[in-house]
């Protein structure tokens, strides 16, 4: 019985949280990685989600690291703008600072006097 071959898992990846990142940040991720970890990368979104879009910043990449292009110092590992932790001191928002109650829509509230009956 013959085994098929599986590309990479999800584990191996050389972009962690790979399968959460927006293609604009990939498309700057994808320039700190070598080919070996390019094409390994796109072996496991051809083998999963199969992006068009994705697929294809990896092909252009491709395209650059072989016309000379040379992996960028940035880290793979470096936390995400959208994945940033929130500021110290939490929220700024305060009863002072936020805007006026809203009041729900007359449709569908039956205790409103506005509702026609």
């Amino acid at each position: 019985m013959a085994h098929e071959q599986r590309g990479p898992d999800r584990a191996d990846l050389p972009l962690p949280d790979y399968d959460h990142l927006p293609v604009s940040s990939l498309q700057h991720r994808i320039r700190s990685l070598d080919r070996a970890d390019l094409e390994r990368l796109m072996a496991y979104e051809n083998e999963h989600a199969h992006r068009t879009p994705v697929l294809e910043v990896m092909r252009a990449r491709l395209d650059q690291l072989d016309a000379g292009a040379t992996p960028s110092g940035g880290s793979p590992d470096a936390p995400a703008p959208e994945r940033a932790p929130a500021a110290e001191g939490g929220s700024r928002v305060t009863p002072a600072t936020s805007g006026p109650p809203m009041n729900p829509p007359s449709q569908g509230d039956p205790t409103n006097p506005a509702q026609p009956r």
